[in-house]
């Protein structure tokens, strides 16, 4: 695990462009529409455009780069980031970091569905300012639309194939739409240097309290920066290194054109910019096509880039229990890429509806944002957690710290809420997020408080005895059990019964298999007792959070190993297979639990309990999750008995 932590902050040229084309996506095409966001059809004024670059400018400071380039990544999780890689680094210091865990990851989710709409429609409109496109391409017409959604179809058409070839160019593409943002924002400061003015924190100061109504114009400056919380979550892909390195360009080409923006709109005759595209207005007449082919394809990248995140996300909160099983493929051979259809499809129907709801990126503005406020105050408060518990500063520092980014987010969170009202179809899909994982973590908790365990070593002798019965016919040569006992002394007592009650379960060896995941993201290795020499074996697999099990695979891999280093005698003894089958004997039993109809629940827990019994009857099965589909796996069904009914009103007929 270190060797990949330290690979990922060499510094090349080549890492240094896959982090400009994995990274920056999000907050690299905010120019497209932030500026435009703050200044509206408000009259343009000294107070509103410098204070709406100071104010764009500040928050690139405190928001990106202290709060997430220089505090948040160093809390890497062997090299990995993200709300849950957070998560799993502080939560043995807190009882209460679940909720905001979740609340995290599902506000990130929840705004997956409009960056990729707002992006790509933002740059497609840009068609509007070219001559003779000015009529045929109109925000909001049916024509737009359906280049938007064709578009973005085409990008979720392409996840099952992966984005290994495709991959190679972003960097480039962002280098080129990186360059072009510094270029055009330069050239346009060169006409008005005394922009820069607009950098003081005067100016900002100014617009937020004598500006009309200028504190809710935080909603719109906030777009500024909702790419931020993706660079953490990708931290794994690219280093700090590079991403910190990187990051002095792009903030660099981002300010410059915000800069070059602002230029543009003081020297416009009109009182106000109306529907015009000051990024694009900007650009010489004659470049128009090629920024907005440019454009187009960061809009692109950016969108992929949510996507991809989006799968690690759901990934992660699988293995962490927070959301029910599906189906994970992996495209390519790429380390860390996955393709989950479920989420795909989510994704691309919640994008398809965003633009037509909303048919023009400036619809878009007013409903955007609200989530990745939520999301960022998850972050401070789990962070809080890790410098307080993992790096050990002084209390007082820490607070300090909070209350700074606190105030802030905070203060953007009131200005984004007043957006509810452009965004309440959001929350449907915000409420499905946060209850499928509160009621799959919580329904799970109270599914494992009735597990009962047992003391394996009691029953060993009646093991070794039945193994030799020859008048109980033989189940199977290797009997594996999957358990949740982390101990090598105890198991599930349901596990005792499946194999003692009514028909006996005989085998040559017993195997007690159990998964252990670990707070690491690519943790890979095992221990094994033997409890009975070649008899009772007890294995355990350490995973880490962000690997897909196969348990078929490595108990495989186990077994060979023990043969041979001889610490399992099946290299002199039969291993059940035949001259007319060469595979070992193998069969997994999988137990899994129903809801029995003899329970009696509060309304709370019943709720509780039939969602999550709902949610896993719709997901995958436990033998598909663990990747045991090609072995012999016997699923047996016991019933959950959590509050039996206590009182029967039945009588006896006398008559």
């Amino acid at each position: 695990m270190k060797s990949n932590s330290h690979n990922l902050n060499r510094v090349s040229t080549a890492s240094l462009l896959v982090a400009l084309g994995i990274i920056y996506g999000d907050i690299g095409t905010s120019p497209l529409y932030a500026l435009r966001a703050v200044i509206g059809n408000r009259p343009i004024t000294e107070m509103l455009v410098y204070g709406g670059v100071s104010c764009i400018f500040w928050t690139l400071v405190f928001q990106t780069t202290v709060k997430y380039i220089w505090l948040t990544l160093r809390a890497d999780n062997q090299g990995e980031g993200g709300v849950f890689s957070l998560y799993a680094l502080v939560r043995r210091y807190g009882k209460y970091l679940v909720i905001p865990t979740i609340l995290g990851a599902t506000t990130l989710l929840a705004d997956g569905i409009i960056t990729p709409p707002i992006s790509v429609a933002s740059a497609i409109e840009g068609l509007n300012s070219v001559s003779g496109l000015e009529h045929i391409i109109v925000p909001g017409n049916n024509l737009t639309i359906g280049i938007v959604v064709f578009i973005l179809s085409g990008l979720f058409f392409f996840q099952r194939f992966g984005t290994q070839l495709i991959g190679k160019t972003f960097g480039p593409i962002m280098t080129v739409w990186f360059t072009m943002l510094l270029v055009f924002g330069v050239t346009n400061i060169a006409g008005d240097p005394g922009i820069l003015r607009a950098l003081s924190p005067h100016y900002g100061y100014e617009l937020l309290v004598h500006y009309p109504q200028g504190f809710w114009l935080l909603g719109a400056i906030f777009l500024c920066t909702t790419g931020a919380e993706a660079l953490y979550s990708d931290l794994g892909h690219c280093g700090i290194k590079n991403i910190r390195i990187t990051w002095v360009f792009v903030k660099i080409s981002l300010v410059a054109n915000y800069l070059g923006q602002a230029a543009w709109i003081m020297h416009q005759q009109s009182h106000a910019i109306g529907d015009s595209s000051p990024f694009f207005e900007m650009m010489p007449h004659w470049f128009l096509l090629p920024g907005i082919i440019i454009a187009t394809a960061a809009t692109i990248i950016a969108s992929q880039a949510l996507i991809s995140g989006s799968f690690t996300l759901i990934s992660e909160a699988m293995n962490l229990n927070f959301w029910p099983r599906v189906i994970v493929r992996q495209p390519t051979d790429v380390k860390g890429q996955i393709y989950i259809p479920s989420v795909n499809m989510i994704l691309w129907i919640g994008c398809v509806l965003m633009i037509i709801y909303f048919r023009t990126s400036s619809h878009m503005e007013a409903a955007y944002g609200f989530s990745i406020t939520v999301a960022m105050l998850t972050t401070t408060f789990l962070l809080s957690y890790y410098l307080l518990y993992i790096r050990k500063w002084h209390p007082v520092f820490v607070g300090m710290i909070v209350m700074l980014f606190a105030v802030i987010e905070v203060s953007f969170f009131i200005a984004n809420a007043a957006k509810i009202k452009e965004r309440w179809m959001f929350l449907f899909f915000e409420l499905f997020i946060f209850m499928t994982m509160y009621v799959w973590y919580y329904a799970r908790k109270i599914n494992n408080r009735h597990v009962k365990f047992v003391d394996l070593g009691k029953y060993t002798p009646l093991l070794t005895e039945m193994s030799e019965d020859d008048d109980i016919p033989k189940f199977s040569t290797h009997l594996i059990y999957l358990t949740k006992a982390n101990s090598r002394t105890q198991i599930e007592d349901k596990i005792i019964k499946s194999i003692f009650a009514k028909k006996p379960k005989r085998a040559d060896v017993y195997w007690f298999l159990h998964i252990n995941r670990t707070e690491e993201p690519y943790t890979l290795s095992y221990d094994v007792s033997e409890l009975v020499d070649d008899k009772v074996i007890k294995v355990n697999i350490n995973l880490g959070f962000r690997i897909q099990p196969k348990t078929e695979l490595y108990f495989k891999k186990i077994v060979k190993e023990l043969i041979a280093n001889k610490e399992l005698n099946l290299h002199i003894r039969h291993d059940g297979s035949s001259k007319y089958n060469t595979e070992p004997d193998f069969k997994f039993v999988v137990i899994e639990k129903f809801l029995s109809v003899e329970n009696e629940f509060s309304v709370k827990e019943g709720l509780l309990l039939n969602s999550y019994f709902l949610l896993k009857n719709m997901s995958l099965s436990d033998e598909k999750a663990f990747g045991l589909d090609k072995s012999d796996v016997v699923v047996e069904h016991v019933p959950l008995i959590y509050q039996p009914i206590q009182n029967i009103e039945l009588c006896r007929n006398t008559h």
